[in-house]
């Protein structure tokens, strides 16, 4: 079970640290609504090859609607070589951080 309040300062702290944030939905869900600063990059572009245009060294953290797809996003940066990805999970459980 996750801590949503941990999860929240532990988000911050990445952020602060110059992580970005990447909102791995759909544009549509994206343009519903999105935590502030998230770029939209969304899973299917992840796995046709499209990465973010950060430097591999540059930590990302990756969230989506249930966790499934910041999950498979995760796996996927990691093969293609970003160093640090952290994996937030749920939009729904963060969204008031």
């Amino acid at each position: 079970m996750h801590n949503p309040q941990k999860q929240c300062q532990e988000t911050r702290r990445l952020l602060s640290e110059g992580a970005r944030l990447l909102d791995v939905r759909t544009e549509n869900e994206y343009r519903q609504g999105a935590l502030q600063d998230a770029i939209n990059h969304p899973v299917e572009w992840i796995s046709a090859g499209f990465h973010p245009q950060e430097e591999k060294e540059t930590p990302l953290v990756v969230y989506c609607v249930s966790g499934a797809r910041s999950s498979a996003a995760r796996s996927m940066l990691l093969a293609a070589g970003f160093k640090e990805v952290h994996d937030l999970g749920s939009y729904q459980n963060i969204q008031f951080c």
